[in-house]
């Protein structure tokens, strides 16, 4: 069974923990990992896009010239699509771009990529993300301290202090365990989590 360092605000060695290996020591499956990912990107979509159709557009209801005779193309109306000002032919419109996945495959997918974080050594366990007040320098004292750069900070429950002193940080993120998803796992390069949160994450997914 792995074991990680557990680390204080100041960056001291506290104590040890034991890693799940259902979790944290699986196969990593970059397949699942992409398929995962672009679910979650597909589901984020508005798909509020919208174009109108000749049916849509203002004006073209009488026929601009007459069939025959004229020597020019004929013509129906002049808001159908090849005009200026036309209709959209197979132009968007408003959809729904969402689809489900199983959730045995999104837990395969979250385990995979925790794994990669501990394999590159990009796993920070901290004891507890605690601040006295909201304090932007403060909590880059406390990500210098942990050498966490470009990190997620993952708290096993909310915390005000934190997650407001982080929110002006560049390339920062603190989100809550049970928030947690494959694209902040993947745009941030460290992960910084409470103890707590460790357990919370072995009882979800092992």
């Amino acid at each position: 069974m792995q074991k990680a360092d557990v680390l204080d605000i100041t960056g001291k060695k506290v104590s040890e923990i034991e890693l799940s290996e259902a979790v944290f020591g699986i196969e990593v499956n970059e397949t699942v990992v992409h398929q995962v990912l672009v679910n979650f990107l597909a589901n984020q979509r508005q798909g509020t896009q919208s174009t109108k159709t000749r049916a849509e557009v203002r004006g073209g209801g009488i026929k601009p010239w007459r069939q025959k005779g004229t020597g020019r193309a004929r013509q129906g109306s002049i808001r159908a699509p090849q005009w200026i000002k036309g209709g959209i032919a197979l132009g968007p419109k408003p959809r729904d771009y969402r689809y489900k996945l199983p959730k045995k495959v999104k837990a395969l997918a979250i385990k995979s990529v925790l794994t990669s974080k501990v394999a590159e050594g990009k796993l920070i366990v901290v004891d507890n993300v605690e601040l006295a007040e909201i304090k932007t320098k403060k909590m880059v004292e406390v990500l210098n301290n942990l050498k966490a750069n470009k990190a997620l900070v993952v708290l096993n429950e909310k915390n005000l202090n934190v997650q407001a002193s982080s929110r002006n940080i560049e390339n920062v993120k603190t989100i809550t365990v049970n928030t947690i998803n494959i694209f902040d796992l993947l745009k941030y390069d460290s992960l910084v989590i409470e103890v707590n949160a460790v357990k919370t994450l072995e009882e979800v997914y092992a």
